[in-house]
């Protein structure tokens, strides 16, 4: 199935789930996350703001912020993303397409995030990505070197258990849904 296909099925899907639903299954897959090595272990973790009824981050910023990790979101600059360290969500303004992201603040080199959580349209079982099309993260994560541990968040309608891929489409570790944490069959290459 091509990729245009499964992004504009599933996002139809994803936009169709309830409000209280796409919340209550957000705190799941966040709780699950948070019970895991990748969230205990990282020292700088990297979060998304949620659109379009994406799985939820504010609980991975609370307990981050209760650990005292540093957390950076990104922010589109040109065709890529930076990372910018955020103190307190309030730091985020409305930037590309709506997405809320960071306003000002010290840029963080992807080298430093040792987590990156990442949305997606999907996933599959060897870890590949699909993402809106833009390129926008699949750019950010070619950047990040292999210490950076990169976990995938989605509500479990969002697993396959194979989607079409780029050669040099990065591949995430570990995925999250509301079943649990699924590490990848293949780690990164």
């Amino acid at each position: 199935m091509p990729k245009t296909t499964i992004r504009e099925t599933l996002l139809r899907q994803r936009r169709r789930l309830p409000a209280d639903q796409c919340m209550s299954l957000s705190l799941e897959i966040q709780s699950y996350l948070m019970a895991l090595d990748l969230f205990r272990e990282a020292d700088t973790l990297a979060l998304y703001s949620p659109v379009q009824n994406e799985v939820y981050t504010e609980a991975l910023f609370a307990e981050a912020r209760q650990q005292k990790k540093r957390i950076v979101y990104p922010r589109v600059c040109g065709d890529d993303l930076e990372f910018v360290e955020v103190v307190s969500r309030s730091d985020l303004v409305h930037g590309y397409f709506g997405v809320l992201e960071p306003g000002e603040g010290p840029r963080v080199d992807v080298g430093e995030i040792d987590l990156l959580v990442v949305p997606g349209v999907a996933f599959d079982r060897v870890g590949h990505r699909l993402g809106y099309g833009k390129g926008f993260y699949d750019r950010a994560l070619r950047a990040a070197p292999q210490s950076c541990r990169l976990a995938g968040l989605c509500f479990d309608f969002q697993w396959m258990t194979a989607l079409p891929y780029d050669a040099h489409d990065v591949r995430m570790h570990a995925v999250v849904t509301e079943a649990g944490c699924r590490y990848c069959e293949q780690s990164r290459q």
